[in-house]
């Protein structure tokens, strides 16, 4: 029987998954987060491999992994994963991709509903005894920047641009074929200069890996440039946007607000106590559940096992590879 530790938030979110892995010869224990008593977990219970979620893994944790183990992460993004240290030591890093594209596209739009017709505000006086309707806005005919292309930001503007009839003007890095972009995805226009793209926006959504290079892209710059009555939505990762920036930003009133389901400190703390985004009107927050749905965690859970499995069978190049030079010659 194969041995895999899951960090408890993981097991919780799919745990029949993962209780029926035994069927196939994969014991999945529930383990601790943290990094410290993961490792001391893993080598009490003799894990060979170990599925974990948004928390940062710095050390000790790939000490505690014998050479050949995965280190699988629960979801797509893998800025909290230390792959440099981890190809030193031989363990083997994996993610999820595309799995949870549906969901997170879904959150994107939901927040972006929520923004234009003030839903948290107007929930919430209406649960203190007031009813005050506020005048929201529609959809139809307004503007989506999205502020990267991949799978998510493509979802995200076709149920926009086909479900609810918005213009959606896309940004990249990267050469987009154009007219795919605009018959598959519903795009009106694509597009490298980020200014050009946000200068009509009425919703700006971000959707960019967290690496070195994005780290804070949002910036103060980037920020001055979406138009006063526009939002900010972002449901990629917190380090790419500067929340004290935004801070200021949102108190000056440009842009009009901000719609967040990820930050750079999980659970969300402040950058300062000055700058507490919770104490701003014009901001939502959501604790990072843009790929909390049953079914998107299931085909997480599904996919990180699969990982563990090809590694055991010696199948290196069909895995979801976050470091594929630890294969070497064996892929």
């Amino acid at each position: 029987m194969i041995k895999v530790a899951v960090t408890a938030t993981e097991f919780d979110k799919a745990a029949e998954v993962f209780r029926q892995a035994a069927r196939v010869g994969v014991e999945c224990l529930r383990a601790p987060a943290a990094e410290a008593e993961l490792a001391v977990f893993v080598r009490a219970q003799g894990v060979r491999h170990v599925i974990v979620g948004v928390e940062k893994y710095t050390g000790v944790l790939y000490e505690a992994l014998p050479a050949g183990a995965v280190l699988a992460r629960f979801g797509v993004g893998h800025d909290g994963i230390d792959k440099d240290k981890a190809t030193a030591r031989g363990v083997i890093c994996t993610n999820t991709p595309g799995v949870l594209d549906d969901s997170v596209a879904e959150m994107t739009i939901a927040l972006i509903l929520a923004a234009a017709r003030h839903v948290a505000k107007v929930a919430a006086e209406v649960k203190k005894g007031g009813f005050a309707p506020m005048v929201g806005s529609e959809l139809a005919g307004k503007t989506l920047a999205v502020i990267g292309c991949g799978p998510i930001g493509r979802r995200v503007a076709r149920i926009a641009a086909r479900g609810f009839g918005m213009r959606v003007v896309g940004c990249d890095v990267a050469d987009l074929d154009i007219e795919r972009m605009k018959t598959e995805y519903g795009f009106a226009e694509t597009g490298k200069d980020y200014g050009a793209a946000v200068a009509t926006a009425d919703f700006v959504s971000l959707h960019i890996p967290s690496t070195p290079a994005t780290r804070h892209f949002m910036n103060r710059e980037r920020l001055a440039m979406i138009p006063a009555g526009a939002w900010l939505i972002n449901t990629a990762r917190g380090a790419v946007l500067d929340e004290a920036a935004l801070f200021d930003a949102l108190s000056e009133g440009r842009p009009a607000g901000a719609a967040l389901d990820v930050f750079e400190a999980e659970p969300y703390a402040p950058v300062a106590p000055e700058k507490d985004l919770r104490k701003l009107d014009n901001v939502v927050m959501t604790p990072h559940v843009g790929s909390s749905t049953r079914e998107a965690c299931n085909r997480m859970a599904e996919r990180a096992l699969q990982n563990v499995r090809l590694a055991e069978a010696g199948r290196f190049g069909e895995m979801d590879l976050l470091n594929p030079a630890v294969i070497g010659g064996r892929s």
